[in-house]
């Protein structure tokens, strides 16, 4: 969420997606995380885990994530749902990469149309990030800047592009309106 926070701020169009079958969080200990549907509005999971043990989710820094991703989105949402053809997909994890893949060879031929996958890998935490955010910013925008060029095929209106991610991890976004799209 933070490439997609990042991005947005900088003009992009953005949207947000996880990949997993529902968002995860970390709990009190890593045999209890806090488990979401997708869907779930980001100030419900704030007060859930404010409830259950706000010193320990401002500790390591959940809250503080959450009151950003507030600021973002409203909810989670999966990947696998969307069904918006996209230009160019950025993951910020190798496995995340490879469950784009295997979601986009298993759409139906008629939606099928080329799309650029790109992984930067990332260790998931808030930290590494906010480092990788900005590298993600340059990236889109060489490549929106190639596509107004002419050098890259796409949309008429602009590269449509997203940014995959983890649900619930620190980085994650998508994109689909007119204009710079990501």
């Amino acid at each position: 969420m933070e490439a997609h926070a990042l991005l947005q701020r900088e003009g992009f169009e953005v949207q947000s997606f996880g990949v997993g079958a529902h968002v995860k969080l970390p709990g009190s200990s890593a045999r209890e995380p806090n488990v979401y549907p997708f869907g779930t509005p980001y100030r419900v999971i704030y007060e859930d885990l404010k409830r259950k043990d706000p010193d320990l989710y401002a500790r390591n820094g959940l809250l503080r994530m959450l009151e950003r991703n507030l600021k973002v989105k409203t909810a989670p949402q999966r990947w696998q749902e969307c069904r918006e053809p996209y230009d160019v997909v950025v993951t910020f994890e190798e496995r995340v990469m490879e469950q784009v893949l295997d979601d986009l060879h298993s759409r139906p031929l008629c939606a099928m149309r080329p799309a650029l996958v790109i992984n930067l890998d990332v260790k998931d935490s808030h930290e590494e990030a906010a480092l990788a955010a900005p590298h993600a910013l340059q990236l889109c925008s060489l490549l929106d800047k190639a596509h107004s060029r002419g050098g890259m095929q796409g949309s008429s209106t602009g590269v449509n592009g997203a940014i995959a991610g983890e649900e619930g991890s620190c980085s994650d976004a998508c994109g689909d309106d007119d204009g710079p799209n990501w």
